[in-house]
């Protein structure tokens, strides 16, 4: 298993680059942040993902050990391959991402090329807890902090978190529902919206 390559930068191509290390060249695929970085005719070092298949053998090359870590774990979502894995390391920087994935960013991930909808969820779902970050206090935008916290112990906020909402998404979804009604009336106002 090929770990890390240290070399020169002999070729770079729209999709990939070609490290030399000792007479032989390696092609590596890589993130369009770490393409920019690379420059022709200098060293680079580098962190490999080898993905062997029947057909194809391909080295994912990084910059950084903390990218190439969010790349192992976006593969082992189901449905996600490498090459979602690397488009959703091009939609922002690294902890850009591991925040979009924390705060169960479902449009933010979306943008990235080959995700849909549900590939989304399902990353969050699988690796919000993974990330190493917390939710941001994005949700303090949608609502006061007295108010979110009041909502989070309430058992309509907690109903649409069971159903599969973001922290964000639930106090959103509740920020203008009146607090009175019936827990069950207030959710299904809140999956109306």
């Amino acid at each position: 298993m090929i770990a890390t390559l240290r070399g020169v930068i002999a070729e770079i191509e729209p999709d990939r680059v070609v490290l030399e290390c000792s007479g032989v060249g390696y092609g590596l695929i890589v993130t369009g942040a770490d393409h920019g970085l690379l420059q022709s005719g200098k060293e680079a070092h580098v962190y490999v993902h080898e993905h062997i298949k029947e057909d194809a053998h391909d080295l994912f090359g990084f910059l950084s050990k903390d990218t190439k870590r969010l790349f192992e774990q976006l593969l082992t979502v189901k449905n996600v391959g490498p090459k979602v894995a690397i488009a959703l390391l091009d939609i922002d920087k690294i902890d850009g991402v591991r925040q979009a994935i924390a705060d169960g960013n479902i449009k933010t991930l979306q943008t990235a090329k080959g995700v849909g909808k549900r590939a989304a969820e399902q990353i969050v779902v699988e690796l919000r807890d993974k990330v190493g970050l917390s939710s941001s206090d994005s949700a303090d935008s949608v609502v006061s902090r007295g108010a979110a916290s009041r909502q989070r112990n309430d058992e309509a906020f907690q109903g649409l978190v069971a159903l599969g909402y973001s922290d964000v998404d639930a106090l959103e979804a509740l920020a203008n529902i009146d607090p009175d009604l019936s827990v069950e009336q207030r959710i299904t106002q809140a999956l109306k919206r």
